[in-house]
């Protein structure tokens, strides 16, 4: 894998793209749907003892917040290259991986911490089975250390 050159996160093209999309949607809708609350909220009267109005203005510090940490976070980004040729599972690949202990097989794709989402199939290339997995040879057994015992995984297939 090709590894960031800074002390950036590693991102694939897709995390960038969704990163983008929802910094887009949170300075455009968002906020605007946000300045209405609070303009609603200051007709209704005195702003000292307006509720409504101080849990909105609270609430708009919050969305401020997280814009401004996901336009730090776009700024240090680092995308790595999938490379589409290597034959191992490497980051921002997609795999077949078999769980012998489970018997089952899970279709995951190898990601940055903050894109992951073991329910869509995003791994973290992070986490103690990403980092076992990454750069895995197809029929490769990996064992794993994990609280509850040793783990064994396969990738069975690369598929992107």
């Amino acid at each position: 894998m090709a590894e960031p050159e800074s002390n950036g996160e590693a991102i694939t093209e897709e995390g960038i793209a969704a990163l983008r999309e929802e910094i887009e949607q949170l300075e455009g809708p968002a906020r605007t749907k946000m300045a209405a609350r609070i303009k609603v909220a200051r007709e209704e009267g005195d702003l000292k003892e307006n509720a409504e109005y101080h849990i909105a203005k609270e609430d708009q510090a919050h969305l401020e917040t997280k814009i401004k940490r996901l336009r730090e976070r776009l700024r240090t980004a680092v995308v790595v290259e999938v490379d589409g040729d290597a034959d191992s599972f490497a980051f921002g690949r997609t795999a077949k991986v078999f769980d012998e202990g489970k018997d089952e097989v899970h279709i995951w794709t190898l990601v940055g911490s903050t894109e992951a989402d073991l329910a869509a199939g995003r791994l973290s290339a992070e986490s103690p089975i990403g980092r076992a997995l990454r750069d895995a040879k197809v029929g490769e057994p990996i064992e794993i250390e994990t609280p509850k015992g040793s783990r064994t995984f396969v990738v069975r297939q690369l598929v992107g």
